[in-house]
């Protein structure tokens, strides 16, 4: 079914996992859609399955699995064994964006709040502080975004993944990490709270 819905997505385009689930779709006599195949099959088989996330690509796709937990997709024109070794380094790395410019506004604000309140207790005086928190939130750019980052196979120790991509004459256009199990609430029972 996992296979299957992969196709899917690939032939379908669907805009989410609600589309995902409406789409025409027949296995072990279960249908006529995706979703009343997966409620079937948790019925047959005695487990919760559900999809939780997708992410589909158009051009060239550069892939990376890291034992059975981590998987990386990368895209991009160009040199495939450079591609590949952007999507270890995404494993390894865990960036959250492209560039810079493409953090999201939410992980900057809290990067900048937590900068505050640190710099708040150096007791120096605002333009100081002003200038330390803008100081922290760009290293912390520099940490989280992939164009950015120094490259794990960077034999000088200091080479950004966006100077090696360059010298291999390559353009990554997008990636996808995910972890498995990542996302998932795990429900927390406090028995010695519920017995009081």
């Amino acid at each position: 079914m996992a296979n299957n819905a992969a196709k899917l997505v690939a032939l379908h385009n669907p805009a989410d996992i609600a589309a995902l689930g409406a789409i025409a779709y027949e296995q072990d006599g279960f249908g006529p859609t995706l979703e009343d195949v997966r409620k079937g099959l948790i019925g047959k088989i005695g487990e919760n399955m559900s999809f939780r996330r997708f992410k589909r690509f158009e051009g060239d796709l550069a892939a990376y699995v890291h034992g059975s937990r981590i998987g990386v997709i990368v895209e991009f024109e160009g040199d495939a064994a450079a591609a590949k070794d952007v999507a270890m380094h995404v494993a390894a790395m865990k960036p959250v964006a492209l560039t810079s410019a493409e953090v999201s506004a939410e992980l900057i604000e809290k990067e900048r709040a937590v900068a505050a309140a640190k710099a708040a207790e150096s007791g120096k005086p605002a333009e100081i502080v002003a200038k330390m928190v803008e100081g922290s939130v760009q290293k912390y750019l520099k940490e989280v975004s992939l164009a950015d980052q120094v490259f794990v196979k960077a034999a000088d120790g200091k080479q950004t993944v966006s100077a090696m991509l360059k010298a291999a004459n390559t353009t990554v256009k997008g990636f996808t990490l995910f972890v498995v199990g990542e996302g998932i609430e795990k429900k927390v029972d406090d028995f010695a709270a519920e017995v009081a």
